[in-house]
């Protein structure tokens, strides 16, 4: 942990108002909410806005550059804010705080916290830091643990969903990804642990867990005489009290097992649904990518997945106008899309990210290529999206009830499938599982009216 110069003469620990503003991932997300709970621990107090708070921290996503953007953007906002209250404490947490450093304090003076994912396990000595007026921080050892859970009695009473991360960091060094430079070597956490947090987010009413990880699949504990990999960790959170729903993000394609595919079968409430990234379709471009696997071998886990569970949903991720990428390889990309008819894409253009091997590549494409390839992939997709929604017409599905729909008189919920559901209902209660009927499907929603409830509501 780095002190440069002083925070002059703030009364901070007067002030106990914290606003925290989430960019990027699910992860992101965990981390947003690990942060939350130990600011409340601490007895601070959630704002809506901003202006309100005497705590601004901004978690940030750097995997491209379009939410590097947005986070300066949104940093420049909140200095503004600092110019009329020079006692509002502004950190920069996440990826991009542990790229980039203390090349932040130098452009925006007003920043006093840079603290990078790593380093989130030690935010309380940073918190007493700050009321002892000792200097701004850079906080970004990669080498730590991930932190351990700090619990907040209540925190998550009003919520359906929720996130463990189970596993932190990546070792794959795919030749774009700028995640092992920001996240660090992969490391997981202990079962027990993971375990622990689970049955706390389930005594908090919580119905529904996502594992997460820069790639669960690589989940790998050693201790005890015992050896547990991902598809043991799954059967022994399945097997909780309470947790009607359990699904997992990401998983890489190289470490998919035929143990974690049949998991599908055996463990009853996992839910049918996988994200599985492939990126690009040419064998050339996965090749220079250093993904580790080939459209043949993607191709075929898709077939086990789908023997398992012909219902299984398969979402990905692809990328367009990676460097040297023909008309040739796009087509490709374009075909393995078509062959997979995948449930939905994150699809997006091909950014340098400062320090990877793809940044110094040659064949660099123009923006406007890239564009114009996006639009032609994102086109394809919504045809297909549609399609599979529309064959979902006149089945009966269950739901897990979230809450109200942005549709005034509605509710909303999500299949296991992780479609969005919204329905007409007068006592079906936020939590429980109902079987609804779908009437009309839409490119992002389904809609459907409900038959009966499946279970005991909360």
């Amino acid at each position: 942990m780095k002190k440069i110069s002083t925070l002059g003469t703030s009364n901070f620990s007067h002030f106990r108002h914290f606003y925290i503003k989430t960019m990027g991932c699910q992860m992101n997300d965990y981390d947003s909410d690990y942060l939350a709970q130990l600011l409340v621990n601490n007895g601070f107090s959630a704002v809506n806005s901003p202006d309100e708070a005497d705590l601004i921290l901004i978690n940030t996503c750097t995997v491209r550059a379009k939410p590097e953007q947005k986070a300066y953007s949104f940093l420049g906002r909140m200095s503004s804010i600092k110019k009329g209250n020079p006692n509002l404490i502004i950190g920069m947490v996440g990826c991009l705080a542990q790229m980039k450093g203390p090349e932040l304090l130098k452009r925006f003076p007003q920043l006093d916290l840079v603290i990078g994912p790593r380093e989130l396990g030690r935010f309380q000595e940073i918190l007493e830091g700050i009321d002892r007026h000792s200097g701004k921080i850079v906080a970004i050892n990669l080498d730590l643990a991930p932190p351990q859970p700090a619990p907040c009695k209540g925190y998550f009473h009003k919520r359906i969903t929720g996130h463990v991360s189970i596993m932190e960091g990546c070792n794959n060094f795919c030749s774009y990804c700028i995640v092992p430079y920001v996240r660090g070597r992969e490391i997981s956490r202990p079962p027990d642990e993971i375990l622990a947090e689970a049955k706390n987010l389930l005594s908090e009413g919580i119905k529904e867990i996502t594992l997460l990880g820069q790639n669960v699949n690589s989940y790998l504990w050693e201790g005890e005489g015992k050896k547990w990999g991902f598809p043991a960790l799954l059967h022994e959170l399945g097997n909780l009290n309470g947790l009607l729903r359990l699904r997992f993000t990401t998983s890489h394609p190289k470490d998919l097992s035929d143990d974690l595919i049949h998991s599908f079968h055996y463990i009853k409430n996992l839910c049918p649904h996988i994200h599985l990234p492939f990126q690009a379709g040419s064998n050339r471009i996965l090749k220079l990518m250093k993904r580790g696997y080939t459209r043949e071998s993607y191709l075929e886990l898709i077939d086990k997945l789908r023997r398992i569970n012909p219902d299984i949903a398969i979402t990905s991720d692809v990328m367009v106008g990676f460097p040297g990428e023909s008309d040739k390889d796009f087509e490709l990309t374009l075909d393995l899309i078509s062959h997979v008819e995948f449930d939905s894409l994150f699809s997006f253009k091909y950014s340098d990210r400062k320090g990877t091997s793809a940044e110094r590549m040659d064949g660099k494409i123009d923006e406007i290529v890239k564009a114009s390839r996006l639009n032609v992939l994102q086109d394809l997709q919504k045809k297909i999206t549609l399609k599979r929604n529309k064959a979902l017409e006149g089945r009966q599905l269950e739901v897990l009830v979230e809450g109200s729909s942005k549709r005034g008189g509605q509710l909303t919920g999500r299949t296991a499938s992780h479609k969005v559901v919204n329905f007409i209902s007068n006592n079906s209660q936020i939590g429980s599982l109902h079987t609804v009927t779908i009437k009309h499907s839409f490119l992002n929603s389904l809609w459907g009216e409900i038959v009966e409830r499946k279970s005991v509501p909360v």
